[in-house]
């Protein structure tokens, strides 16, 4: 009997942004996987006219699992809530865009799809729209039920996770407690072994302050949050290195013998990861029911419908939420 493919959910994100034009770009070559892309089927078809695009629309059925076939695209249809201008959003399809997401959530939950991968979306038009979104993690952990997710980063050999995430520098101090960082390390190290197959991760984390606090003149999160949950932590069994100076974090021989980095703040940890990886860097969220996983970029709006995009990290997160699945096929 042959084995049963992977389904993966592709929501096509920002109607006006570039979205829709790299899930038509990822269509274009074969895939040992059964994709479906959740989205307007008539913003799809003219995006393709738009791209020159020799390109087939096809029916989603649930009940047909089909390898891809290059050229083909099997649309999940969710309408737009307004018409769609390349380039310029339209807040009215604030919701259309979270209807993709919630629709994509829905058939994780019931195992209809074996994981998700996510377009870029437009933080500032779904809010303009007067909605309350601080981005997919956010939104996903939400709609999972799931407490304190963690924001991964992958780019080649090197990860990054965050212990905060889209939140003002100036919130960021005290958000970082001794539970929420207990929290985030225990999910991190959890599902490096179940989602990487790291049988004992070493993660390397790194102080909130310059130098590390300077032994506390330049600040005490280090003496007072960070340093005892590594310690309680170490001597339950993990491998931890820190907290360190991040600015000498990502040197080559620190990272040497290092699986993952965590960030006390969103830009600590990421201009490093995308200057090595922009374009193929992968973000994969943690400590959800479901596997998810994304773009390194945003919608970049002045591309849309131009094409002059490169697809290669969503071609990159299709590939990790593949490896993943098989990950936990295999387990099970």
């Amino acid at each position: 009997m042959p084995a049963i493919l992977p389904r993966i959910a592709l929501t096509t994100g920002e109607p006006a942004g570039i979205g829709p034009d790299i899930c038509l770009a990822l269509a274009q070559t074969f895939r040992h996987a059964d994709m479906v892309a959740l989205g307007d089927p008539e913003l799809l078809a003219a995006r393709a006219r738009q791209l020159r695009l020799d390109l087939s629309l096809d029916d989603y059925i649930p009940a047909q699992r089909s390898t891809h076939i290059a050229q083909h695209l099997t649309v999940l249809p969710i309408s737009l809530r307004a018409p769609v201008t390349a380039g310029t959003p339209n807040a009215a399809n604030a919701r259309y865009v979270l209807d993709l997401l919630d629709r994509a959530v829905a058939g994780c939950l019931s195992s209809e799809f074996d994981a998700m991968v996510t377009a870029p979306v437009h933080k500032g038009v779904i809010n303009e729209a007067g909605i309350a979104f601080t981005g997919h993690t956010e939104y996903l952990a939400k709609r999972c039920r799931a407490p304190a997710p963690v924001m991964l980063l992958t780019a080649g050999a090197l990860r990054v996770a965050l212990a905060t995430t889209h939140l003002p520098l100036s919130a960021v101090p005290r958000a970082i407690t001794r539970d929420s960082l207990t929290h985030t390390l225990r999910v991190l190290h959890s599902e490096l072994h179940a989602k990487f197959g790291i049988a004992d991760p070493r993660i390397l984390v790194l102080g909130l302050n310059p130098h590390a606090g300077e032994g506390g003149h330049l600040g005490r999160e280090e003496i007072e949050v960070i340093a005892p949950v590594c310690d309680t932590l170490r001597a339950e069994g993990m491998r931890l290195t820190g907290p360190v100076a991040a600015d000498t974090a990502f040197s080559p021989q620190r990272l040497r013998n290092v699986d993952a980095v965590l960030a006390m703040y969103h830009d600590q940890g990421l201009p490093v990861l995308k200057y090595a990886g922009f374009g193929h860097a992968v973000n994969v969220t943690l400590g959800l029911p479901i596997i998810r996983t994304s773009v390194d970029h945003g919608t970049a709006l002045e591309l849309a419908a131009t094409g002059r995009t490169e697809h290669s990290s969503l071609e990159a997160a299709v590939e990790m939420a593949l490896a993943i699945v098989g990950k936990s096929k295999t387990k099970n």
